[in-house]
């Protein structure tokens, strides 16, 4: 099993930036894709970036359009943490930010969907005022 926490999340006006990070423990691996995503009040879970592995040197990430240019999603091998530096926040941007981890398994698609994870954090709330 792998537990994922989340923390960084908070109040922020619009225009500022906040880093949000994902601890990892128990059977982990950086084999695995990491993902973030959110959910507003009344929506869905929505995608927010994946960051999956290539070979041992070269991972490669993917964003939703809402926030590609804005985001960064980047990852710590050494400290098993994930992480989402997330700059010029609009207030569209407030959600409970979960990260998720897939072991690659049968389930595994593109990482863009919340079926291709098996592990999820409990959410770490951002709200950004206008």
């Amino acid at each position: 099993q792998v537990q994922l926490v989340e923390s960084g999340g908070g109040l922020v006006q619009a225009g500022g930036s906040l880093r949000l990070s994902c601890a990892a423990s128990g059977r982990t691996s950086s084999r695995y894709a990491m993902g973030w995503f959110r959910q507003a009040p009344g929506k869905e879970r929505e995608f927010v970036a994946v960051i999956r592995r290539i070979d041992d040197l070269t991972y490669i990430a993917d964003y939703s359009d809402s926030v590609k240019g804005r985001f960064t999603i980047s990852r710590d091998n050494a400290k098993n943490t994930v992480y989402l530096q997330m700059s010029d926040l609009k207030p569209e941007d407030t959600a409970v930010y979960y990260c998720a981890g897939s072991g690659l398994g049968p389930n595994y698609h593109n990482g863009i969907n919340p079926e291709d994870y098996d592990y999820w954090g409990q959410g770490t709330q951002v709200t950004v005022s206008s």
